[in-house]
């Protein structure tokens, strides 16, 4: 449940008025991603319409023991240029810049692990969307982990269906374009490396609390990870602030040559789409991890995020299953986020430890020329190779990351969704001449898992546990 605090509505709007007009912070320093930011809030919800933070999170936070604020950024940012493959340049500095950062955080520092993990919000469809916190919350609020997410790009602020448009009062005086003079992304880069700051440094209020902050995590999924990669490459080696990149569904080939660890991961669409042509060998400093049966954009994000985007941006997703307009039914049920959790966790342990992630196996490709990339399939069109959870290595089901769109309109959204088809009667009898065999088929894949570092403990018996559930072979 979102944290409410106990504001009477005129004082929020006296605090709100007090904040509109930006001002150059005093304590900034102009000139990259070392400047640390000053940091205003918590921004207070009044209970008016809209008047929370955008896609503020419906899960039960305070079960958790955990509280979510909305905190205001000001400084002043460089723009870099990007070059392939090696370290960018100072195009100009001095923009000043407002933005906004979202902190889901346990309350007490008992709760808390020590790691924040910083999500780069989506800015595909023209509004934050915060991919990483809908696939992996569940782990994030488990474990005790805090989850930021920071608003980088214009998109999400300046278009129609962004922030100044979406609450005029509470996000009208956020701007990423210093004043109308940058007219793409050019702030975006040391916007992020700064919101690191804030969690580190933070100079004005605390978006942290009291928590003390041991490492500091990167993320981002799809065209997320495809800047984020970019930023590893040319942005981040000016003045590192965070432990470890992950890229998630995207991105360009990391350089060889980095000092920051980077780990990067694949679902099957992924894979199909582009990374197989840009696959790249494990390194001390860098891991790569492909998900067989795995989407782009799969059914447990689907389920947890739509409600929001309904809510705030008045949208819905592509819908999951048969009632979807793509030739098979949408959406893999394979849970990526399960890969996502070890992936985060193993990144804990890679910074603090130096203890590399283990090697994960390729998906079998057949051609990496072809688009999409051709790939080698069993008889129930499950893609061969890469990590297997149960849902493809015991399946009950033909989950695979790629699909097609009946019309243009849909193609691409199906193509991300993949599929989703539950086997019939027959094939599960085949499969799985009883419930005990299919039990012990879940169970022998998922201990594998688990002793490979692919998936984690919890969600290892979580998997087991809904096997024994389950009707299959009954």
């Amino acid at each position: 449940m979102r944290s409410k605090l106990s504001i009477a509505a005129l004082t929020g709007a006296l605090f709100l008025a007090l904040i509109t007009t930006p001002a150059l912070p005093a304590n900034a320093h102009v000139g990259g991603p070392a400047a640390l930011p000053t940091v205003t809030g918590p921004i207070p919800s009044t209970g008016q319409p809209r008047d929370h933070p955008f896609f503020a999170t419906d899960q039960d936070l305070g079960k958790a023991g955990y509280i979510e604020e909305e905190y205001f950024i000001d400084g002043t940012a460089s723009r870099y240029t990007t070059p392939d493959q090696a370290t960018g340049t100072v195009v100009d500095s001095g923009h000043h810049y407002r933005t906004r950062i979202v902190v889901r955080r346990p309350i007490s520092p008992a709760k808390f692990n020590g790691t924040a993990i910083v999500e780069w919000y989506n800015v595909t469809n023209n509004f934050d969307y915060e991919v990483m916190w809908s696939r992996s919350f569940r782990h994030i609020l488990d474990e005790g982990y805090a989850w930021v997410g920071v608003s980088a790009q214009r998109n999400g602020v300046h278009s129609p269906t962004g922030l100044k448009a979406w609450n005029p009062a509470r996000y009208g005086s956020l701007d990423l374009t210093a004043g109308g003079a940058v007219t793409d992304d050019g702030l975006a880069y040391d916007v992020f490396s700064q919101a690191a700051k804030a969690l580190t440094e933070p100079r004005g209020a605390r978006p942290l609390g009291n928590l003390k902050v041991r490492t500091l995590i990167a993320t981002g999924q799809s065209q997320s990870a495809s800047r984020l990669a970019v930023y590893a490459n040319s942005v981040h080696p000016l003045a590192p602030v965070y432990d470890v990149i992950t890229v998630v569904d995207g991105g360009t080939q990391i350089r060889t040559d980095l000092t920051t660890k980077v780990f990067k991961t694949a679902s099957e669409y992924d894979v199909l789409a582009n990374q197989a042509a840009r696959r790249q060998p494990d390194s001390d400093r860098y891991t790569y991890w492909e998900i067989a049966g795995a989407s782009h954009s799969d059914r447990h994000a689907y389920l947890v995020n739509n409600p929001i985007r309904r809510r705030d941006a008045g949208v819905s997703g592509l819908l999951a299953g048969p009632t979807a307009p793509c030739v098979s039914p949408a959406r893999s049920n394979v849970p990526y986020e399960y890969v996502l959790n070890a992936m985060f966790d193993h990144s804990v342990r890679w910074a603090r430890e130096n203890r590399r992630p283990p090697a994960g196996p390729k998906l079998e490709t057949t051609d990496v020329t072809t688009s999409p990339a051709t790939v080698s399939r069993d008889a129930y069109q499950i893609v061969r190779g890469g990590i297997r959870l149960a849902a493809v290595d015991a399946p009950t089901e033909r989950n695979t990351g790629w699909n097609l769109g009946l019309t243009d309109a849909t193609a691409s959204a199906c193509r991300q969704g993949g599929t989703w088809i539950p086997f019939d009667e027959t094939t599960l009898g085949e499969l799985y001449p009883s419930h005990r065999d299919y039990v012990a088929k879940v169970r022998q894949v998922t201990e594998r898992n688990l002793r490979d570092g692919f998936i984690t403990r919890r969600d290892a018996d979580r998997t087991i546990r809904d096997a024994e559930r389950s009707r299959v072979g009954r």
